[in-house]
Formats: structure tokens, C-alpha cells, sequence
């Protein structure tokens, strides 16, 4: 042992003494069990106070390298070279902890892991039955594609002129007008939240919500930097948002026809309420309007169909009535602010895929996507028809529901406060998936979201029954304690 630590050397001492050390464990010098010199003659051979040779061999203990035993001195810890394996990698936990995005919350990343396996019975799913997926449909329009091959490259910064162009009519059908130039395509309204929270909003901005919101579903905001703030509809509005967003930067998003968890609508008082607050008080609104096309009955024009100022940012999609797998959603807003997000857009994904858009704009230009929606919207009828006269038949003493009026989803209340994570799994271990009220609203204890649109008739009928079962388990369990 005829190595010294330097004194000229960048590192400390004590730290040289570390590192020579830990190099002999991992060069397999020193394997486990080995015994080292006492402190003093480590002291001597290093040219170093006993007292820099006593802190080296902390750490070193500390660090998982060394141990003491009673009475016997030091030695190379047993798990000395498994710590030494984790030590030569980056420390990945730390990374993913101080990460900007924010996880998913652990319901919802079971819900994710779960939602493949196809033994189970998903009652909370948010996308539509294989069954009800134009598949053949879709194949067929495939052979009749006529595709230029300058439509299979990368498409210009706002999307396809073709389907901007396709979706600009199909606007038109809801009271919006607008143009080419201030659409932007993205994969999905998900992806249109993320652009908007890194593109629109400073950090710390205000983010205003319905309590019950899909946007605590998911994090497009919160890993922004930006504040969540529930709002109420029906009463002090104004004040709530003046006082919370305290003139910083903030923004309201709304889901006003067919809201996500709940399945309500806004009517036209509410919808013009919040308009004219938040034109008053100069805050954005984000119209999320994917759901649109699956209203039984004609409903009412959306927000930004009176929106003269640009205040409205409106949101649409195919993957709630067309197919999730396409990735087709669209941003209407004024030019600068189309601008700057399809920018954003550039630098993350280089664009929506260019098969995708072509498919959609085929849709949209040749009646194909009317004629299924309203072929869907008879089928999520008949489902929803169902699922309520099963609830109307068995639920209707230990729970309430308002009727559902399009959509996927009935925003199904216990009357007991039973919907917690230890239910949540009793109903997995019997292959019942659900989507948990507290998701949507943490405080909630009483909701979940039930989806008639993915389950199967007969899956929807024996969902069910298991659901009463636990359901009425949990509230005597609730009674007796």
C-alpha cells in the first residue's frame, strides 16, 4: 500500500481516501469480508490525521462499502459490490423525482396498466367500444385514398391545408366561422393543452376549473408551473376569479357541452355568464368541445360560435367519435396565438402524421363522418338506455344520476361517502374497473364516472350487478363502523 492522497490534488483528502478505496472494492482488491488496517496505521501509511482517515471510513460505512463489527474492526460490506453497481449508474430516481412533469396519480396509473388486459370489465373507460370503431369503414376508405406523394411528408407547421380546410366547414355546421390560417391540427385535444400551457401562460399563471374537472385527470398545466383553481358556475364568479387570479396571467377552461367527468352541459345563461366575465376581466377561455358530436339531440351553439374578440380558444377531436388511434384534434384561435403554437408544435413532433389527416379530411369532405356519428349517436342511445335502466331498477336507493344527454359517461352519486382506493381495488381483484370520482375531484368520495360506451351489453349488465354488490358491501361496512 504505497499510495498517498495529494495535497495538490482538486479533491479534498478525505475524499481521495474515499475514492482510492471504493476503487479497490470495485477492482476487486478488497472483496467482501476483507478486513482493513486499523485507523492509526491507515493514518500512517496515508501521511494523514487519523481524525481525515476516521471521517473517510464513515462515509464510506454510510455509503453501504464498509461495516463494523463489534469488536472486530472494519471490513468490505457483503453488499458492498451491488452498492458499488447502483453507485456506477445515474441515479435515476432523483432524475425522474425532480423532473418538470408531474406524475400521474396512482389510481390513475393503475387504471393506465389495467385498461389492456382484456379479462377485465371497464365500467370508466373513456373511448368507445371496439365495436363501435368504423374499422371496416376505415379500411375501405384506405383503398380509395388517392394520395399525392408530397401529402406523405411532413406537413406545413399548421397541418394539412386539406382537412384545415374540411374542418372549417364542418364549423360552420355549429355556428363557427372561421379560417384555414387560424386552425392548427394536433394529436389530440391532450396535446393542445400541453402546447397552451408552455406557450400562452407564464409560470405561476392561474388555470381556473370546474371542481369536478378532467384537468385533474391529467397534468398539462400543473407540470407548466401554473396554479389550479376551481371556480364556481352559479354563484360569485366574478369575484372568485378576480380575487384568485390576483393580476397575474390566468386562464378558464370549460367543458360547457358534455362535461368530462359529469356528462352536464351548461345552458345558455352560464355559457354567456362566464363569456362576459371573462372578456370583462381579459381572461382566455379554452372551450374543450370533443364530445360535441355525440349529443343525442341537437344542443346548444358552442361558446366560440358568439365569440367576436378572439377571447375563445376552441378545441375539437376525432378520437371520441371517429377513432382515438388517429391522433386528429384541432386548435381554432386567433393567428398569433396559431402561430405561436404550431411552432411549439414543430420543435416537440414535427407534426401530425400526414396518413391520419389525409383519412380525416376524407371523412369530413365526403358525408362518411356524418353518417357515422349519426349511426354512433343511435348506439351510445341504446347504451345509455340500458346502464340507466339497470341503475333505475337496482341503484335508485343507494344512489342518484341525472340522465345522460349524450356522451360516454353518468356521473353516478353513492349517497355514502364509499368511493375510496381500498374500493377501487376490491372491485379490480373482480375485474371491475371503474374511474373513481376523487380522480376528477379529490375531495370526492361519493362519484364515479360510469361509461356506457366501451363494455359490451352483457359486460355492462354483469359489471353491474358486481358493482351493486361491492357497493352495498361498502355501505354496511360504512354503517358498522
Amino acid at each position: 500500500m504505497d499510495w498517498k492522497p495529494s495535497k495538490q490534488a482538486h479533491q479534498t483528502l478525505q475524499a481521495q481516501i474515499v475514492t482510492w478505496i471504493a476503487e479497490r472494492i470495485e477492482h476487486g482488491d478488497w472483496v467482501a469480508g476483507t478486513s482493513l488496517p486499523p485507523q492509526r496505521e491507515l493514518a500512517l501509511r496515508f501521511g494523514v490525521n487519523r481524525s481525515t482517515v476516521q471521517a473517510a471510513l464513515d462515509e464510506l460505512k454510510a455509503d453501504g462499502l464498509l461495516e463494523t463489527r463489534r469488536g472486530a474492526g472494519v471490513y468490505v460490506s457483503g453488499s458492498a459490490w451491488n452498492t458499488l453497481l447502483t453507485r456506477s449508474q445515474p441515479n435515476w430516481h432523483r432524475h425522474i423525482r425532480a423532473s418538470v412533469h408531474k406524475p400521474n396519480r396512482h389510481t390513475i396509473r393503475l387504471i393506465n396498466e389495467s385498461e389492456p388486459n382484456p379479462k377485465l370489465i371497464r365500467l370508466g373507460t373513456g373511448e368507445l367500444s371496439p365495436d363501435l370503431l368504423p374499422a371496416r369503414q376505415l379500411e375501405d376508405s384506405l383503398r380509395q385514398l388517392k394520395l399525392d406523394p408530397r401529402t406523405l411528408g411532413y406537413s406545413e407547421p399548421l397541418g394539412s391545408l386539406r382537412l384545415r380546410q374540411a374542418i372549417c366547414h364542418h364549423m360552420q355546421t355549429l355556428g363557427i366561422h372561421t379560417q384555414p390560417d387560424n386552425i392548427c391540427i394536433v394529436s389530440g385535444a391532450i396535446q393542445a393543452l400541453q402546447l397552451i400551457s408552455v406557450g400562452l401562460l407564464e409560470e405561476g399563471s392561474t388555470v381556473f376549473h370546474e371542481k369536478a374537472s378532467y384537468l385533474n385527470s391529467v397534468h398539462p398545466f400543473q407540470s407548466a408551473g401554473m396554479k389550479m383553481s376551481s371556480f364556481p358556475l352559479r354563484s360569485d364568479t366574478k369575484e372568485h376569479l378576480k380575487r384568485a387570479s390576483r393580476g397575474r396571467q390566468s386562464l378558464l377552461y370549460a367543458v360547457p357541452t358534455l362535461n368530462n367527468p359529469t356528462g352536464a352541459s351548461w345552458n345558455q345563461a352560464e355559457r354567456e355568464k362566464v363569456y362576459e366575465i371573462c372578456s370583462e376581466l381579459r381572461i382566455p377561455i379554452v372551450e374543450d368541445d370533443v364530445y360535441r358530436d355525440l349529443l343525442f339531440e341537437p344542443g346548444l351553439p358552442p361558446i366560440k360560435a358568439d365569440d367576436s374578440s378572439g377571447q375563445v380558444l376552441y378545441l375539437g377531436s376525432l378520437s371520441k367519435s371517429l377513432s382515438p388511434g388517429l391522433r386528429i384534434g384541432w386548435i381554432i384561435a386567433p393567428s398569433p396565438v396559431i402561430s405561436r403554437l404550431a411552432d411549439i408544435k414543430m420543435q416537440t413532433d414535427y407534426g401530425s402524421s400526414a396518413i391520419s389527416q389525409e383519412i380525416a379530411a376524407h371523412w369530413l369532405e365526403s358525408g362518411l363522418y356524418a353518417r357515422h356519428t349519426e349511426y354512433l349517436r343511435s348506439k351510445l342511445r341504446l347504451r345509455a338506455d340500458l346502464v340507466e335502466q339497470v341503475l333505475r331498477l337496482s341503484f335508485h336507493d343507494i344512489a342518484e344520476w341525472q340522465s345522460p344527454h349524450g356522451g360516454f359517461y353518468i356521473w353516478l352519486r353513492f349517497r355514502k361517502p364509499i368511493v375510496n382506493k381500498h374500493w377501487f381495488r376490491c372491485l379490480l381483484e373482480r375485474s371491475i374497473l371503474i374511474n373513481p370520482g376523487y380522480i376528477y375531484d379529490p375531495s370526492d368520495q361519493n362519484h364515479i364516472r360510469l361509461s356506457y360506451a366501451y363494455a359490451s351489453h352483457e359486460q355492462l349488465l354483469t359489471g353491474l350487478e358486481i358493482l351493486l354488490e361491492e357497493a352495498k358491501l361498502a355501505i354496511e361496512k360504512s354503517r358498522s363502523d
